[in-house]
């Protein structure tokens, strides 16, 4: 099969295509025929060894795939062949197929495409976690996204609507901005022409957001928790400005009666795997009902792989970048 292979870590540029062999399903995972893979932030950090897991070299990168199930361990029962399915891979998925642990995959619904289901695990999930069990989003509150025209941006906006809060969306340039305005958001900030914060005191009357989602870190990370509400919680989603972890004055939740709060979707998959089943079968609804809708805004080649990894580490993609596998 062929396969996105990293020998060494480094820039995307390093990364190669080639024939290797077809890996076997151990008793608890199936073997996956890809047909789509999401490129996510994670991938620009495993390729660099900057991320938290470091896989054995040589390795295929790719967090999340979709595709029809080949074969199955002996220990799988919730699965056949032939079924049509997206899986968690942690690395892997930019190849012809993947072994992925059965507890990590999805059937797909029937009107979901399989592109549309690579793009929809890591973002939705991520986000759905985010609001839910770490932010506590009621109706009603004022949420601020960060990042809002990002994958995982995108996501939030969408599924803060669907919960039923005050949607702000900012992001760095108007071309982002309304992208997420079609995506549902209320009210835009564009953080390279305005004050982010004094912009966040005029559409807030000066009480602040209930929920701020930072996917980005960076400067903007201390600015926009000086903005947060009374009883307001700031979920840390990832740090894709790069550069230095941003670092928060201990005085400032206990000024501001807030919580800062960590989110990492992965380890809540596996360690509260009906919570996430949960909330996979609230998001699938939503999407059925047309309130969620993933931006794919392009599709690559399994050749062209380093070339969407490299897009999305400088920050100029909007929305989902899929590798069409099949």
């Amino acid at each position: 099969m062929k396969a996105v292979l990293c020998k060494s870590f480094g820039p995307a540029e390093n990364l190669v295509v080639e024939e290797v062999a077809s890996p076997t399903p151990k008793p608890n995972e199936i073997l996956l025929d890809v047909h789509a893979a999401s490129v996510n932030f994670p991938d620009t950090l495993i390729i660099e060894g900057k991320y938290q897991f470091k896989p054995p070299l040589p390795f295929s990168p790719g967090g999340e795939a979709a595709g029809v199930v080949a074969a199955i361990g002996d220990k799988v029962s919730h699965l056949r062949v032939g079924d049509r399915v997206m899986g968690l891979t942690g690395w892997g998925s930019f190849a012809e197929q993947v072994a992925v642990p059965a507890y990590n995959v999805l059937p797909i619904p029937a009107q979901m495409d399989f592109a549309t289901a690579a793009a929809f695990g890591m973002t939705y999930g991520t986000s759905m976690h985010a609001l839910k069990q770490r932010g506590n989003l009621q109706p009603g509150e004022t949420l601020l996204v960060l990042g809002a025209a990002g994958g995982v941006g995108l996501a939030a906006v969408e599924i803060g609507k669907a919960m039923g809060a005050r949607v702000i969306a900012a992001a760095s340039s108007a071309e982002k901005l309304d992208v997420a305005k079609q995506a549902g958001a209320d009210e835009l900030i564009n953080y390279s022409a305005e004050s982010l914060r004094d912009r966040l005191k005029e559409l807030t009357g000066g009480q602040g957001v209930d929920v701020i989602y930072d996917p980005v870190g960076g400067k903007l990370f201390e600015e926009a928790f000086r903005s947060i509400a009374w009883n307001g919680r700031m979920l840390v989603v990832g740090f894709a400005a790069g550069g230095d972890i941003p670092a928060l004055p201990a005085n400032l939740p206990l000024l501001k009666g807030a919580a800062l709060v960590g989110v990492f979707w992965g380890a809540f998959a596996q360690r509260q795997p009906q919570d996430n089943a949960a909330n996979f079968q609230q998001l699938f609804a939503w999407h059925a009902e047309g309130r969620l809708r993933p931006l794919i805004s392009q599709r690559f080649a399994l050749e062209q792989t380093a070339e969407a990894i490299a897009m999305l580490g400088q920050r100029k993609a909007v929305g989902k970048l899929v590798v069409q596998v099949r």
